[in-house]
């Protein structure tokens, strides 16, 4: 898994890197340099939601991370809670190998863990039970996303928190109308999306009956009490800085290749001028570029 691992938008999935593809089998540690890039945009956003968090659950011993691609939200996390360890669990070798080098260079190697395992496992070999679970976007990758629930829970110490990040709503990098192509362009892909996101999870080892996703029922049904929800934004206005450029530029040049077969001509022709460095119309270049998204988060507590 990984983290944010990527944004379905149409569904509110905020995998801005997509796990669009002419299939629907994802390869993380392929992905890795674009789950780190969005990360790290991201990072004022999980910031937020990791002080949130802090203000109910001050002081876990021991941190999870369910789904850490590359770990840049692990390290966050420990930076967070400087007095707790934290373990970044995924079922990618390279990306968790990217993790141990972040905390490695962040000076937080001693109370930093790593754990190969898929999610559906149950987190796997995980020693001892965690005070604060974090799954973000990560659940939408298994099968039985309710199976996946009860074994966070019980992976949960008495009185631990899961905190879960899923849903929110779709990313915005341009207006409706930018000059070029037909307007709504966006809004086109992800409708799209949405479709490849319901072939994509129909198609997961161990797929079930799709539970509605009313997150705090799933929490409750799971044997948590459900006790917050918040939504996060990042607002990166226009004129969007080089780093946010690049981002945009990674997200809709996966997004172009992998809805290619569902993008019109003209469509397709208006996301190769907006990929285009030579194009003054490009994100390289025009003054309108910007980030906006929102990300929720809903947290269950283990009686």
């Amino acid at each position: 898994m990984a983290h944010g691992h990527e944004r379905h938008e149409g569904n509110g999935h905020s995998h801005s890197h997509s796990h669009t593809h002419s299939g629907t089998h994802i390869d993380f540690a392929e992905m890795l340099p674009m789950l780190e890039q969005e990360a790290e945009l991201f990072s004022p956003l999980y910031t937020r939601a990791a002080s949130w968090l802090r203000e109910t659950r001050p002081d876990p011993e021991l941190i999870v991370d369910a789904g850490s691609g590359p770990g840049v939200i692990s390290c966050l996390l420990a930076d967070t809670f400087p007095a707790a360890r934290v373990i970044a669990v995924d079922g990618a070798e390279p990306l968790l190998e990217r993790a141990r080098e972040r905390a490695a260079e962040r000076g937080i190697a001693d109370r930093f863990g790593t754990l190969r395992a898929e999610l559906g496992d149950g987190l796997g070999d995980l020693e001892y039970p965690a005070d604060l679970l974090w799954a973000s976007r990560s659940l939408h990758h298994v099968g039985d996303q309710r199976g996946a629930l009860a074994g966070f829970a019980d992976r949960l110490a008495p009185g631990g928190t899961l905190a879960l990040l899923e849903g929110g709503l779709p990313s915005r990098y341009l207006p409706r109308d930018f000059g070029i192509g037909r307007p709504g362009l966006q809004a086109r892909m992800d409708a799209i999306e949405q479709e490849w996101f319901a072939r994509m999870r129909a198609e997961l080892p161990g797929a079930v009956v799709e539970d509605v996703e009313d997150w705090p029922a799933l929490l409750s049904a799971v044997g948590l009490r459900h006790t917050a929800t918040r939504t996060f934004l990042l607002d990166l206005p226009a004129p969007a800085s080089d780093e946010a450029r690049a981002f945009v530029a990674t997200s809709l040049g996966h997004r172009r290749d992998g809805l290619a077969e569902g993008l019109d001509a003209d469509d397709r022709a208006t996301l190769d001028r907006l990929l285009d460095p030579e194009d003054k119309a490009s994100v390289y270049h025009r003054p309108d570029v910007f980030v906006l998204t929102a990300l929720t988060v809903y947290v269950g507590v283990k009686p």
